[in-house]
């Protein structure tokens, strides 16, 4: 866990630094921003803003370095509108990424959404970054089975212009023993490439299409670093994306549901999304 505290934000001038942290994490345009006004009405209605700090400087020089916020919503199910908690953005200063900050900022929000009596929590992410893919899904304990094509339509900060901005919808199913053992702390040993090959597993790399009768767990690549390809190949970026979005549409259509998500460190830093057929006890 990390060693920064952690803080529900309320006061008007938390919400301002939570905007600067937006800057400085997606620059390039302002009118992107979600201000401190939206932020304030949104955590005193319903919603919920946490912020971690860095108080290296002294307790009264305290540094807003990351935030997450919701609110609530609906999920339309078989059984009718259900109330779900929508996370709808996290972001996290980059002197202090790999700080273990994105799960606890996650970890918290878990917390408060149990006791508000949520039992799913939804968000969306680009299902191009191995980093997120990862906290998402191996680390947090989210499932996938829903694409939305260029879900924002055109975004105008530095990270996403001139790109389709296709998301998966993570689906955290916040009382389920898959999630509670992660956030318990009960280490899980990461599964490697090496544990799913002896299964039978197909392997989707990029360029390659699911078989018509995929067996019953399928590994599809995407790349570990997806922004410096995007910055250096952008035509090898865009093939990229419109790869995992015919990939993952197909498999979602066949009943395939995302389970893990691997880093292949052992040989080297190739990526998965493992795929489940049917039912999967989650």
């Amino acid at each position: 866990m990390t060693s920064y505290p952690l803080q529900v934000l309320e006061t008007p001038e938390e919400m301002r630094a939570v905007e600067q942290v937006q800057r400085t994490v997606w620059p390039g345009n302002e009118i992107e921003i979600v201000p401190a006004h939206l932020l304030l009405s949104l955590a005193h209605n319903g919603g919920t803003v946490i912020g971690a700090f860095d108080h290296s400087a002294g307790t009264n020089n305290a540094q807003l370095i990351g935030f997450v916020y919701g609110f609530p919503g609906i999920a339309e199910t078989d059984q009718g509108f259900k109330w779900k908690f929508c996370s709808h953005q996290m972001g996290v200063l980059p002197d202090y990424h790999n700080k273990g900050l994105g799960f606890a900022l996650k970890r918290a929000q878990w917390q408060l959404a149990r006791q508000q009596g949520y039992g799913l929590i939804t968000w969306t992410y680009n299902p191009l970054l191995s980093h997120n893919a990862y906290l998402n899904i191996a680390k947090l304990g989210v499932v996938c089975n829903v694409y939305f094509r260029d879900y924002y339509g055109e975004l105008r900060d530095g990270l996403n212009v001139g790109f389709p901005t296709d998301r998966l919808q993570a689906a955290w199913w916040v009382k389920t023993s898959r999630v509670e053992r992660r956030m318990n702390d009960q280490h899980l040993e990461p599964l490697t490439l090496s544990h799913y090959e002896p299964s039978g597993a197909e392997i989707i790399a990029f360029g390659n299409k699911p078989s018509k009768t995929p067996p019953r767990l399928v590994l599809l690549e995407i790349p570990y670093d997806y922004q410096s390809l995007k910055s250096d190949h952008t035509d090898t970026a865009v093939a990229w994306r419109l790869h995992i979005r015919s990939s993952l549409e197909t498999l979602f259509d066949k009943g395939y549901l995302i389970t893990d998500f691997i880093v292949d460190s052992e040989k080297s830093r190739r990526c998965f999304y493992v795929l489940s057929y049917g039912e999967s006890t989650i």
